[in-house]
């Protein structure tokens, strides 16, 4: 990796890229008829901040050649992780004070424009920000083909997955997303010694 960047600021991209997903998978394990829960929802949390972490190690990989979209594009993939948050918390929220999934749909209607911004319009903007940016890393040829495209395929199985509520798919998602960044994160990220 060409960069300015300190080898600790290079280590803690290197974990995050290892954390972030393994963590993130982990709370699907836990899944309660579709739900987070509390465990979950506490899972997902945590991994939401190696989350932000791992964003940046990767769009410093394309800043030097798209350096107006790895500013924007980081920015809003930054956002994407509080909302993964967001779901965490709902996850935990839902569960503590027994509120089935109907209810909490209904309950968050009435709240349209915050219930949109903190989960339901802007949830998309993670698989969307892992979508692209694969896309401009295999573009400018930064990352080998075939993990950009296993980030992309992680990517469009994400939100069906997280729809749908099928935990089969869910895994799938989150394998999509772990083996690609693990692979990153060795070959792309080394820390000068």
């Amino acid at each position: 990796m060409q960069s300015s960047v300190h080898s600790n600021e290079i280590r803690l991209y290197k974990t995050s890229l290892f954390l972030a997903p393994l963590i993130f998978s982990l709370s699907t394990f836990y899944w309660k008829n579709g739900e987070y829960g509390v465990t979950g929802g506490t899972i997902l949390f945590l991994a939401s901040v190696f989350w932000i972490f791992a964003f940046i190690g990767l769009f410093s990989l394309i800043k030097n050649r798209m350096p107006n979209y790895a500013l924007w594009g980081l920015l809003i993939a930054i956002f994407s992780c509080f909302i993964g948050a967001n779901f965490g918390f709902v996850g935990v929220y839902a569960e503590v004070f027994n509120i089935d999934h109907e209810t909490y749909i209904r309950e968050f209607a009435k709240y349209p424009v915050s219930s949109n911004i903190l989960l339901f319009a802007t949830g998309p903007l993670f698989p969307l920000s892992m979508l692209i940016l694969a896309i401009n890393l295999w573009r400018t040829r930064i990352v080998a083909g075939w993990i950009c495209v296993l980030l992309c395929i992680g990517a469009i199985v994400f939100p069906l997955s997280r729809i749908s509520r099928i935990p089969i798919l869910g895994h799938a998602a989150d394998l999509f997303l772990l083996v690609p960044l693990f692979f990153i994160s060795v070959k792309y990220f080394d820390v000068e010694k």
